[in-house]
């Protein structure tokens, strides 16, 4: 299957992506069939140098019935050439991850199961009277 993805190079915290038309089986960064852009997410969004594309290039290959990734379709749909994909709901994504999988765990306890508070009355500990000899 054809796919329009995004390819990764650049040097260390610098990322800088070409847009590649390549089968799913290859790597990520590995063999692609043709660079049709490039996409890179340091510049500011309002710069035009940050996304590049062969528009003609893209749409061949979308008649070929390649499809594009998630991510490459929001690019294009920014540029007005494919449709923009629907908005995600993640309503997870505010809660801290760690807070999340608490939630989770508890909601997959069974419904019968009910863990029990310490119902033992809290008493003091007793205080040890220094000897007398």
């Amino acid at each position: 299957m054809l796919k329009i993805r995004l390819s990764m190079g650049g040097a260390k915290k610098r990322p800088v992506y070409k847009i590649v038309v390549a089968d799913s089986r290859f790597p990520r960064d590995g063999r692609f069939i043709e660079k049709v852009g490039f996409f890179n997410p340091l510049l500011p969004k309002t710069k035009k140098e940050r996304v590049n594309l062969e528009v003609d290039r893209i749409k061949h290959w979308i008649s070929k019935g390649a499809k594009p990734t998630l991510r490459v379709s929001r690019i294009l749909g920014e540029a007005e050439v494919f449709p923009m994909p629907p908005k995600g709901n993640n309503p997870l994504k505010a809660i801290p991850k760690k807070d999340r999988k608490k939630d989770k765990a508890e909601s997959d306890k069974p419904a019968a199961y009910v863990p029990k508070k310490d119902t033992a009355p809290k008493t003091e500990p007793k205080k040890e009277e220094p000897k007398k000899k």
